[in-house]
């Protein structure tokens, strides 16, 4: 009976209502994820030590880098179950989950060894130095080296968990661990405690997510019978079709992903240049950036499952005044919240640390920051629509075009008229080209599958 109310979801329930019931949690569950990135940021703030502060920042790629399995086995996978629910083909939507499932484990342990084995030149990679060094690599040991495995697993579950249309179990799943590492941050951090700095927050953050997967092993069980999130290791095959049809939408998601590392690296390493207080303030800037791009990432991620069900079914009408709703609602929604960015930008990163050549560095990068986020909404939105859809290509074109042909030269030729701030500029000369790119590309789309229905 569960699986039937799911359908009507996807079928016949009223657009507002079912964009509100899928990314409504899930854009919490981004948020808290947001809060458990910041948490880490504000506790080892507390300390009033750049160097601390820093070794957090300068980790931040490799802990997004997590996000390149992730979106290869949570977004290929989730968007293979919601397409094959379109179709009722259920044998798909458990082979597929499976499949995600125990690549995921094998990925995250790969992810470990490689960490391990390459820790030192890792380091140079990312930009640490003598003074950084030593609390960056004990930060990377919980986050990364132990930690990798469950970090990827936990959204990797929740990515399918949300396939069927229980975003709410998804993102319950998600904050039980945010809210834990949020609790557990302090103890481990300040030195009323143990006084293990920004190693704590790593430790925490390992805690965290081996909580988050519990749940969600825990949430499958109970619902043995009653869900099409499958982990049966007989329900694993490397089928051609399963295989194909969940990498031709998660690797170009993962490319995407990887991509973003190597752009977060290369401003890192711009940044590392001008000190670590600088570096402090980019990290700073950066996290209090990411509340908004959650909001905006969550959402597309929200109603992939509605567009890809109704896609898959054939029914368009559906499928085209969901695109259009959400767009309405997700651009209105970031540009109130990038207005209160630029007028409160001081306000915002003194919250992580009172230091004033900090809180100077910050506002100046938080201005420049905050003026992309609404075109950065619009070309989220419409790479989830083309990943919702199986349009993998369109994905993978969208994220060599944001890293490689326009931010990363951007930072480069920034950064060398203005030195330092031109850097936070680069997002905004990215965004505005993809996402008018975004606009033309999803138009054409819907103008050509109505057609089909003629």
């Amino acid at each position: 009976m569960e699986k039937f109310s799911r359908m009507s979801l996807f079928e016949t329930t009223p657009i507002p209502q079912a964009v509100a019931r899928l990314a409504v949690p899930t854009i919490l569950s981004s948020l808290v994820m947001v809060l458990y990135n910041l948490a880490d940021t504000y506790f080892v703030g507390m300390l009033n030590n750049s160097v601390q502060n820093a070794a957090v920042t300068l980790a931040a790629p490799v802990l997004l880098a997590f996000n390149a399995v992730n979106n290869l086995f949570g977004v290929g996978s989730s968007s293979m179950m919601s397409r094959a629910l379109g179709r009722k083909d259920y044998a798909t939507v458990y082979k597929s989950s499976a499949f995600g499932f125990y690549c995921s484990i094998f990925f995250g342990i790969v992810f470990s060894l490689l960490c391990l084995i390459f820790h030192d030149g890792l380091l140079v990679l990312l930009g640490a130095d003598e003074r950084t060094w030593e609390a960056t690599s004990a930060y990377l040991r919980w986050t990364v080296i132990f930690g990798a495995t469950p970090a990827i697993l936990n959204v990797v579950m929740a990515y399918m968990v949300r396939a069927e249309g229980a975003a709410m179990h998804a993102s319950i799943g998600t904050m039980s661990g945010c809210l834990l590492n949020i609790a557990l941050d302090p103890f481990f951090v300040l030195p009323q405690f143990l006084n293990m700095g920004a190693e704590g927050a790593g430790l925490a953050t390992f805690i965290s997510n081996c909580v988050a997967c519990i749940y969600f092993f825990i949430l499958i069980a109970c619902k043995k019978g009653k869900t099409y999130v499958s982990i049966d290791i007989r329900k694993f095959n490397l089928q051609k079709a399963i295989v194909v049809g969940v990498c031709a939408v998660g690797i170009p998601a993962s490319i995407q992903n990887l991509l973003n590392v190597t752009g977060m690296t290369i401003l890192n390493n711009f940044t590392s240049a001008y000190g670590p207080d600088a570096v402090a303030a980019m990290g700073i800037t950066s996290r209090v950036n990411m509340v908004p791009m959650n909001i905006a990432m969550g959402f597309s991620q929200g109603i992939m499952p509605l567009i890809s069900y109704n896609f898959s079914s054939g029914d368009t009408r559906r499928m085209k005044e969901t695109i259009f709703f959400a767009a309405k609602l997700i651009i209105i929604g970031i540009v109130l919240v990038s207005a209160s960015y630029y007028i409160f930008a001081p306000f915002f990163i003194r919250l992580f640390m009172k230091n004033e050549v900090i809180v100077a560095y910050g506002t100046r990068f938080l201005r420049g920051f905050c003026l992309g986020l609404p075109f950065l909404a619009i070309d989220f939105l419409g790479v989830g629509i083309f990943q919702a859809v199986g349009m993998g290509r369109n994905s993978f074109v969208f994220a060599i075009l944001r890293k490689i042909v326009l931010e990363i030269p951007a930072l480069c030729i920034l950064n060398k008229l203005f030195p330092l701030y031109g850097l936070a500029y680069a997002q905004l000369t990215a965004e505005v080209v993809l996402s008018v790119a975004a606009v033309v590309v999803v138009l054409r789309m819907l103008k050509r599958l109505e057609g089909k229905k003629v």
